[in-house]
């Protein structure tokens, strides 16, 4: 397998295999964006939002450290009603407030934009995740459905590789170094597909929106902290839930998929059996949430 090469291909391709100069490619030019929206919060802090879809129920998508609205929208492709993506404070367009922050801001961030939208089911990806347990310790019966997709940590601050791996991303953006920034950014993707049109489109994106927005340095402190006090305090969850995990992902341990499951009174948990299940398991994983939010 071929490492990760900078700068990219100027078609988007493999460098040196695959079809020849007259042969198909299969990536196509990116479509453009959507245009986003910034709302202000009750607690003053100005967030990024797309909401797409029409009708009830709306289900509001949080996404993970160092990611955004576009790296969630697959997730929503099948569900119904509005759907509402977001930037929690320090990504995107958002607002970045002095820190140090915690959870309880990205849970009140979360919270902010689900009763603004008249919010009744929630997705929560990574650091989502985490910030949505919070919001559920805080209120219990907020939501009528949630899905917690790699939950990171839960009572217990993350790991050494998840510090380390902000702590480059960081470095990377604020250097303004593409190159740096794409070698960062390439650990997100299975080694089979970093040198493939798909791989090669989604890491423009990313780079794109990490280049121009930037990511704030107050996010640097969160993977330090534990979401939740105490595990147990989910206990009084209402809402079904559904877990997912996938082996094998450093960051993102299935141990902590397997406690907050266990904590969740009305959980099911479904592991995958690699990491990676964005591009491996991309349509089961999303008929998986459509059909459980759509319930």
């Amino acid at each position: 397998m071929r490492a990760f090469r900078w700068p990219p291909p100027p078609d988007g391709g493999p460098r040196t295999c695959g079809p020849g100069p007259g042969g198909p490619r299969t990536g196509r030019p990116p479509l453009p964006e959507p245009e986003t929206e910034l709302v202000t919060t009750p607690h003053g802090v100005r967030l990024e939002q797309l909401v797409t879809g029409t009708g009830d129920p709306v289900t509001v998508f949080a996404h993970g450290l160092g990611n955004g609205i576009a790296t969630t929208r697959p997730f929503g492709s099948g569900v119904t009603g509005r759907r509402v993506f977001f930037q929690f404070r320090g990504h995107g367009r958002s607002d970045a407030p002095d820190g140090p922050w915690s959870y309880l801001d990205l849970a009140r961030d979360l919270r902010a934009v689900a009763d603004l939208s008249g919010a009744t089911r929630a997705f929560g990806a990574s650091l989502g995740a985490g910030a949505l347990g919070r919001l559920l310790v805080e209120s219990p019966e907020r939501f009528e459905r949630v899905v917690f997709f790699l939950p990171a940590a839960l009572d217990r601050p993350r790991g050494p590789v998840a510090r380390a791996r902000l702590s480059e991303l960081l470095a990377a953006v604020e250097s303004g170094d593409a190159a740096a920034v794409a070698e960062v950014v390439s650990t997100e993707m299975p080694p089979a597909v970093c040198n493939t049109p798909a791989g090669w489109a989604y890491l423009r994106q990313r780079l794109d929106h990490l280049l121009r927005d930037g990511l704030a340095a107050g996010l640097a402190d969160l993977p330090d902290q534990a979401p939740l006090p105490d595990a147990a305090a989910l206990a009084k969850v209402t809402a079904p839930a559904l877990v997912i995990a996938a082996e094998g992902d450093d960051l993102h341990p299935v141990q902590v998929a397997e406690q907050l499951a266990a904590a969740l009174p009305r959980a099911t948990l479904h592991r995958y059996a690699r990491p990676g299940v964005l591009w491996t398991e991309r349509a089961d994983l999303r008929g998986r949430i459509s059909d459980f939010l759509n319930g």
